[in-house]
């Protein structure tokens, strides 16, 4: 069998971890209890062979964070944040009826049954103002900035240049902004817990409070350094397009950005499967650097939900006893 990489993200007063057959996701309820919801993935998707090819698994991991991920996000809101309405339909735990999700006490960890809704206004409207926002911001914002001061620049070259420049300047600009607000640095501090209880489970280590607290909360595939490489290899794949008329520089910037998910994904697990070269860790040291704005130091609790998180989605794989990865 192929090796998996296991992963996740932080959600509202959570963590999500997605595993080969299922994703479960982990919330801290406002009674002081975790509530635990988990799924299978989708066979079509995730346990078709195409996925698995290099370059389409890049775009599918742009799936799992623009669909499943949203869908996660709107779940653990509602389950975190007491005005939301619950997102969980044909299910005795909670529904769109208005059954309440089911509460669990401090200390104690409850679950779901049913399947988190995938299509409704929520969804649509997030993922649309989502993608709109992050082209807009990251890839439309700097062609114009560049357009504004093209005639002043000594070739294209430089122009691109520039256009990467400020495109990683609004990537670390954005970033440092919203990790002042106190709601994104509690989510910040789950996305720490969702490194170290993956770091303690690879280094073989046991998923308990003790050992996960003293994992690392930086790591090599993190979606952060996945995105300080879209900005590098964006500079060469545009540059392979020359100098085309302005409407069609504007088409490659919103079309292109699948291919360059997709090739900074497959460079993204070669710097993880050969970080033990010492070129190859001076390569990755701006990445792992960079997760310093999006991760914090986790409490026991937020620890918590990444390892519950996270053992449901081994014990779906049939994983009782954890090996080091090599």
């Amino acid at each position: 069998m192929a090796k998996f990489y296991y992963g996740g993200q932080a959600v509202i007063e959570g963590v999500m971890m997605r595993g080969r057959r299922s994703v479960a996701v982990a919330v801290r309820q406002p009674t002081g209890g975790i509530l635990l919801h988990d799924e299978q993935l989708p066979k079509r998707v995730y346990g078709a062979k195409v996925a698995t090819w290099p370059l389409v698994r890049g775009v599918l991991l742009l799936w799992d964070m623009l669909i499943l991920g949203t869908r996660m996000m709107l779940f653990a809101s509602s389950v975190a944040l007491p005005l939301d309405a619950p997102a969980v339909q044909n299910s005795g735990a909670g529904s769109d009826n208005g059954e309440s999700l089911p509460a669990a006490a401090p200390g104690t960890v409850a679950e779901t049954t049913g399947k988190v809704q995938s299509a409704d206004a929520r969804l649509i409207l997030t993922l649309v103002f989502s993608l709109g926002f992050a082209l807009a911001l990251f890839f439309l914002l700097p062609l114009g900035v560049v357009g504004l001061v093209h005639r002043w620049l000594p070739n294209d070259w430089s122009g691109l240049i520039l256009e990467g420049v400020v495109r990683l300047a609004l990537l670390i600009g954005y970033l440092a902004l919203i990790g002042r607000l106190p709601d994104i640095q509690r989510v910040f501090a789950y996305h720490g817990a969702e490194h170290k209880s993956i770091n303690a489970m690879e280094a073989g280590d046991p998923l308990d409070v003790a050992h996960v607290r003293a994992a690392s909360r930086v790591h090599t595939r993190c979606g952060t350094g996945f995105l300080l490489i879209v900005v590098v290899v964006s500079i060469l794949v545009f540059a392979l397009l020359g100098s085309p008329p302005p409407v069609w520089r504007i088409l490659s910037r919103i079309l292109l950005v699948p291919v360059i998910a997709a090739i900074s994904y497959e460079l993204l697990r070669l710097g993880a499967a050969y970080y033990h070269i010492r070129v190859v860790r001076w390569l990755v040291a701006p990445s792992l650097a960079l997760q310093g704005l999006t991760t914090r130091e986790p409490d026991d609790s937020q620890i918590e939900c990444a390892i519950v998180a996270l053992e449901r989605v081994l014990r779906n794989d049939g994983i009782e006893k954890l090996q080091p990865v090599a």
